[in-house]
């Protein structure tokens, strides 16, 4: 009796494993994946007992942090992977082909500044989504909360900044179809070991054909980072995550967080601050005493200038994020530093999409301002 009561209890729980597969989509990833083989050779399809055991049954203890999106979970693989493991919260009807061709489309994303996706769980009630692991927490919390064993020295702020800036550049114009990410902010930048940005946290990002400009959606993101413009017309475009990505740039120069606490003639908004300080010649009176203290005028003021144009209310007016990289790396490189769209690739991916904007070895050959000025001009 008690074999018979588990072969019962095993074929239930096996067809409900079955059906949260086809509910979450999991179909139309197999048919997606095997049409691209090179693809299906790096994304998995974990079974839900191998998330368990990689969690511990998703321990409390095993919490890396929840969100409007759902709970991340470190974990284990069998192969010793360290791994963060999200758990999403439940999709709604109609959202599960979007999400399914939104994991095709991140999982073919091997960029230095992006965090890796391995794969995903669908025979569970809600999708689960597997990433690689990344050890020093979020830019916000080091900028918020620092740690004086690992300060964020003014270098150290600056080369994150061109890592973020080089990321949404990969997403906005490299990547196979054009990415928008929708929350970009300091806590969705996961800085690794050696405090490398890492770009996290797609939950709400959407791919947008070759022949769209824009997004049609209910407003989403996070509040102190949203773009005025987006707010108003629900219209997402490209240059919204511009704005985010001034947002943090303000952060890293000024310490301070998007809402600012306490006593404000701006309304509690950093931003309004930080651009009435720019308006007013004051801005050394926010900065961040370290910024002050380690780098000089001309190069915080290029860089506060860059941010005050990303933050430009007409969006049409701010830089795209390609104009951003090549503006930071010239910051960058005048005091020896490589250039960030090199970084973010390996040799023969960077080679190639080089190729694509017609850029070849000019990075290599060419004076920084010939280089900028040239791909400007693109």
């Amino acid at each position: 009796m008690w074999w018979l009561y588990r072969e019962v209890n095993r074929r239930k729980e096996a067809k409900l494993k079955e059906k949260f597969f086809k509910r979450n989509g999991g179909l139309l990833l197999q048919q997606q994946l095997s049409s691209d083989q090179g693809n299906l050779e790096t994304t998995k399809l974990f079974t839900s007992k191998e998330l368990e055991k990689a969690t511990d049954n998703y321990n409390a203890n095993r919490i890396l942090g929840q969100g409007g999106q759902g709970t991340v979970y470190k974990g284990m693989l069998i192969d010793g992977r360290i791994v963060a493991i999200k758990k999403s919260k439940a999709l709604d009807e109609g959202k599960h082909e979007p999400f399914i061709n939104d994991v095709v489309i991140l999982s073919r994303i091997n960029i230095r500044n992006i965090v890796k996706l391995f794969g995903c769980c669908l025979e569970t009630e809600v999708p689960m989504l597997v990433y690689e692991f990344i050890p020093n927490g979020n830019l916000s919390q080091c900028l918020h909360d620092p740690n004086e064993e690992f300060p964020l020295t003014w270098n150290l702020r600056l080369r994150i900044a061109a890592e973020i800036a080089g990321a949404l550049f990969y997403l906005h114009s490299l990547a196979s179809i054009p990415i928008y990410h929708r929350d970009i902010k300091s806590a969705n930048i996961l800085l690794d070991e050696k405090f490398r940005a890492k770009v996290s946290d797609f939950g709400i990002s959407r791919s947008i054909s070759v022949d769209n400009t824009h997004l049609t959606t209910a407003v989403q993101g996070t509040f102190g980072y949203l773009d005025p413009e987006y707010f108003q017309s629900s219209q997402f475009k490209e240059k919204c995550d511009v704005y985010s990505f001034g947002v943090v740039l303000v952060e890293l120069l000024t310490g301070k967080k998007p809402i600012l606490s306490g006593k404000s003639n701006e309304g509690g908004s950093l931003i309004a601050y930080f651009l009435l300080t720019m308006k007013e010649n004051r801005l050394y009176d926010i900065l961040d005493a370290r910024v002050v203290k380690e780098s000089g005028e001309k190069e915080i003021l290029a860089v506060a200038n860059i941010a005050k144009r990303c933050l430009y209310l007409n969006g049409s007016s701010r830089p795209t994020m390609k104009e951003v990289v090549m503006e930071l790396d010239g910051i960058r490189m005048s005091n020896g530093a490589t250039a960030t769209v090199k970084q973010s690739f390996d040799n023969v991916e960077y080679e190639q999409r080089m190729t694509l904007l017609g850029l070849g070895r000019l990075l290599l050959l060419r004076p920084v301002h010939f280089i900028a000025q040239w791909i400007l001009n693109l």
